[in-house]
């Protein structure tokens, strides 16, 4: 049986507006699971959202809506963070959203559990608060009287509340932080113990009266729970902690690490492990606090104006250059200056000019010699053997850096390879050893082959980096299942003798750097997104139906209870529904690939129930969910009809 590995990404505030900042580190996380992936682990990687608290509450009013459609919006909808994920090609395991029922029934017993170990107490609450990001804050922690961690204002706050006695666990947070490697980049951990720890770790407001949309305290119900503490826990609650609905909190927890932001590395290091001790749990093996992508010297924000449309620069670039980018380009723990013009050098320089081009040189020398087919080669001599000693080496030397989650230098250590097996190319001259392919052709087919191989080893250790790419390079060099894998990334001479390599796409074309920055500039001038994709409506019906047919036609409001992928089917989902009755209705509907189950537990739909029982997969549908449907790019497309969750079971539809 594989080791399991569990690694998470922080669960976002679901802003209308996401950047290329917010999928920075879950870009990193993403690597991160593929590479676990490709050792052989058995990868857990979660992400989600963060859904609660007065921030939202105060932007749904703003926007006229309830918080849950305010959420639903940006969660699900066009451009939001599902599509952003699929977008980037984010391979998550398991999407938490925290006002999923699972996740709220947890949270309440959680809660509750420290209440009852005497580690909450009901108090008052006098300080400062910041709204934007959640936090309290006492006035010397104030920087130049605003918020230290995004520099907004804050607000005066009174409120009676329960607090979490978190100065109780000071001296054990401490030990964890400066005696093992609990936190990393080791810098950060002297930011926590001196601006937190030392200066006194003061009890944690755990509880709000101010709002409403939030976790109720099942046992005081005027109270809301702390955002902090919902949005903490969902590292648990996701594999089933004080749930049933995953069972998998034996086989992951403790998490192997999470990836988090500088700016809630407090949370994190200081807040949670005092939560997990609290309870008597394992605590998180390890946190990474990463740095941020600057622009025009500060972080990226919507409030101040300086974001970067990730979909504007995937359709510019393609996915996986920006992607690589990302991480090539600024170490893990450390901020970062993003601009356009180092991203297009990037491409240029390191895609386009080095991998590129030993992929499109080698491969055409090899259609060009031998028709796409290498011979029988001679052995190699000692021209070779820098190079060949250098990529059999690599994948140790790549190792290394990314078990530091140093990925920049990982993706150094390959392309000092690439940038080798280019020089190689120029040393052994096999245009020149072509001029007489029947005399020079075993040691031509010994230097490409050593290219291809060179290539190949590359290619393995990229794909975490750049998985699409990487497949098609790989296919392009003749390198089957056996030939990717990581074992084989250590062993020299995995392709075949006689590899077939294939005809591709240029994958990394060159960038003209002054035409590029213009477009873009156009785009940010006009506020332009990339065109949508054209939509095809079905044809109106012009067959008139009376009134009285239609009528007769039982639209109803129904509860999502519950819902599953059924065995077998690639597109059948099977609903559990309260209809108002009393009894659990079941329903299934052909929207698996749009939808993840655990989504649409808890949601509210439209449903025709007076349908005969329909007969699917050997299971009886009693009636149908509407879906708008329409088409992008030629693929059909469905989407579920939700309902506001205020609309009871039952009510009819008219």
């Amino acid at each position: 049986m594989s080791k399991p590995f569990y690694i998470t990404t922080p669960i976002y505030y679901p802003s209308n507006k996401l950047h290329i900042g917010h999928a920075y580190c879950t870009v990193a996380t993403d690597v991160m699971a593929r590479y676990k992936r490709l050792q052989g682990y058995d990868v857990m990687f979660l992400t989600g959202t963060d859904e609660h608290g007065q921030k939202i509450e105060s932007k749904a009013a703003e926007a006229g809506v309830t918080p849950q459609q305010f959420v639903d919006d940006i969660v699900t909808g066009p451009r939001g963070v599902l599509d952003l994920w699929k977008l980037m090609d984010i391979s998550y395991d398991r999407f938490i959203r925290t006002t999923d029922p699972y996740h709220v029934q947890a949270i309440q017993r959680i809660f509750r559990a420290m209440y009852d170990k005497g580690d909450i107490y009901k108090g008052t609450y006098v300080g400062k608060y910041c709204t934007p990001c959640e936090s309290f804050w006492t006035d010397s922690q104030l920087k130049d009287g605003c918020c230290p961690d995004c520099g907004g204002s804050v607000q005066d706050a009174q409120e009676e509340a329960y607090f979490f006695r978190l100065s109780k666990y000071a001296k054990p947070i401490q030990d964890l932080l400066e005696n093992t490697d609990f936190l990393q980049p080791r810098s950060r951990v002297h930011e926590m113990v001196n601006n937190f720890i030392k200066p006194g770790l003061e009890d944690l407001c755990v509880s709000r009266t101010s709002f409403t949309w939030g976790i109720p305290v099942d046992f005081d119900p005027g109270h809301v729970v702390y955002v902090w503490v919902d949005a903490l826990f969902n590292y648990m609650t996701a594999l089933g902690y004080q749930n049933d609905q995953y069972h998998d909190y034996e086989t992951y927890w403790p998490a192997d690490v999470h990836f988090v932001g500088k700016e809630i590395v407090r949370f994190h290091s200081i807040i949670w492990p005092a939560f997990c001790m609290s309870l008597g749990l394992p605590l998180p093996k390890k946190v990474y606090g990463h740095g941020w992508l600057l622009l025009d010297g500060g972080k990226m924000s919507k409030s101040k104006g300086n974001v970067v449309d990730p979909y504007i620069l995937a359709e510019r670039f393609g996915v996986d250059a920006l992607r690589f980018f990302l991480l090539r380009t600024f170490p893990f723990g450390s901020d970062g200056s993003f601009s356009n013009e180092a991203l297009i050098q990037t491409i240029n320089v390191d895609l386009a000019n080095d991998l590129g081009n030993l992929l499109s040189r080698t491969t055409a020398m090899v259609m060009k010699y031998f028709g796409g087919t290498l011979p029988p080669q001679r052995r190699a001599d000692g021209a070779d053997g820098e190079l060949v000693a250098l990529a059999s080496s690599l994948r140790g030397r790549y190792e290394e850096q990314m078990e530091k989650f140093a990925f920049q230098n990982a993706i150094a250590q390959v392309f000092s390879v690439i940038q080798r097996a280019n020089k190689y190319i120029d040393e052994t001259a096999p245009w020149a050893l072509g001029k007489d392919v029947a005399a020079n052709g075993p040691r031509l087919a010994s230097v490409l082959y050593n290219l291809l191989e060179t290539a190949r080893v590359c290619g393995v250790l990229l794909t975490p980096f750049m998985p699409g790419s990487m497949e098609k390079l790989l296919d392009q060099l003749g390198a089957g299942p056996e030939c990717r894998t990581w074992d084989s990334a250590a062993v020299w001479g995995s392709l075949p003798a006689q590899v077939q390599v294939k005809r591709g796409e240029n994958l990394f074309p060159r960038v003209d750097m002054e035409q590029a920055l213009a477009q873009l500039e156009r785009d940010r001038q006009a506020g332009a997104a990339p065109a949508e994709p054209q939509v095809e409506l079905e044809p109106y019906l012009e067959q008139p139906v009376d009134f009285d047919t239609f009528c007769r036609s039982d639209l109803r409001a129904v509860k999502v209870k519950d819902c599953q992928a059924v065995k077998k089917s690639k597109k059948l989902l099977r609903f559990t529904l309260d209809d108002g009755s009393g009894t659990d209705r079941q329903i299934l509907s052909g929207i698996a690939q749009y939808y993840q189950p655990e989504q649409l537990v808890g949601k509210t739909v439209a449903a025709i129930l007076n349908l005969p029982p329909r007969r699917m997969m050997g299971l009886d549908s009693c009636g149908m969910l509407l879906s708008a449907v329409h088409k992008e790019d030629g693929e059909e497309r469905l989407h579920l009809m939700l309902l506001d969750d205020a609309i009871p079971a039952g009510a009819k539809i008219c």
